[in-house]
């Protein structure tokens, strides 16, 4: 198998992990760049623009202000969406990812990014719990399969399939259903991947891919391949060859990208 490797970087690293990106690009070690457009940061889009390299857009969540989910939120929504599509248009990028929002209404969330009419959309899936004390908020819209379905539908936009928030999702979902006492061995983890399969009726143009330190929480934690409780075998069963795959795992350093490439070796024992 062979798939497109994104690296995950944001607007604000125009420092080391920029130079390590050139560098790394050149090497032949990820194919593209996703970067999340942090708001009011067009003043780094001269530089990232001298890069040769292809680029995927992620537009903020909650912590940078951007709430798609809330109605009173929707000028200043649409004030960051301007310079996300800036960014976009000026890098030449073939996606723009956004999250459903934080609280709020999923239907809220539709229809304002049904009104971008943005034809690179992807709407993300989410898990069910915002990370306590990182989001400021406690739920996330887009987290199951009737509210990714909405929004692709209203706002006629594509689909990232994100593994690590389906599962956590999938988890909430399982916490709060009845379940026989006791539970047959291995229920939960065949329930899990079957739940992130029922994503892949929304043919996904592209992926992003963390381990989990918990199979069983509804948290995600972006571990590096390998190091956490997903089995790799079921998950790269489901994405087609050559499939977009940005790699969200954790940086452990700020003066070089070397656990990147270090995932990027691992990655080998799928292709």
């Amino acid at each position: 198998m062979a798939y497109k490797r994104g690296l995950k970087l944001w607007s604000v690293n125009t420092d080391v992990y920029y130079e390590e990106a050139k560098k790394l690009y050149s090497q032949g070690v990820f194919d593209y760049i996703e970067l999340y457009v942090v708001s009011n940061s067009l003043d780094t889009l001269v530089k990232w623009k001298d890069l040769n390299i292809p680029f995927i857009i992620h537009a903020p969540h909650f912590a940078h202000g951007f709430n798609l989910a809330k109605k009173e939120k929707e000028e200043s929504n649409l004030a960051i969406y301007r310079e996300v599509k800036q960014f976009a248009d000026e890098l030449d990028a073939q996606f723009i990812i956004f999250h459903g929002g934080i609280d709020g209404d999923i239907k809220e969330t539709a229809r304002q990014l049904a009104s971008f009419n943005e034809p690179r959309a992807l709407i993300e899936n989410k898990p069910y719990k915002a990370l306590p004390n990182k989001m400021g908020g406690e739920f996330c819209r887009g987290y199951n399969i009737d509210e990714i379905k909405l929004v692709k539908e209203t706002a006629k936009c594509g689909f990232c399939l994100d593994f690590g928030h389906a599962i956590c999702a999938a988890n909430s979902i399982f916490d709060n259903t009845p379940h026989p006492n006791p539970l047959p061995q291995g229920a939960r983890e065949q329930m899990i991947y079957e739940y992130c399969k029922k994503f892949l009726k929304f043919e996904p143009n592209m992926y992003h891919l963390t381990d989990l330190n918990d199979i069983t929480s509804p948290y995600d934690s972006h571990l590096h391949l390998g190091t956490g409780e997903l089995d790799f075998k079921q998950i790269f069963d489901m994405i087609p060859d050559e499939s977009y795959i940005t790699f969200e795992t954790v940086k452990n350093s700020k003066e070089d990208l070397n656990d990147f490439i270090e995932d990027m070796e691992w990655l080998k024992n799928f292709q």
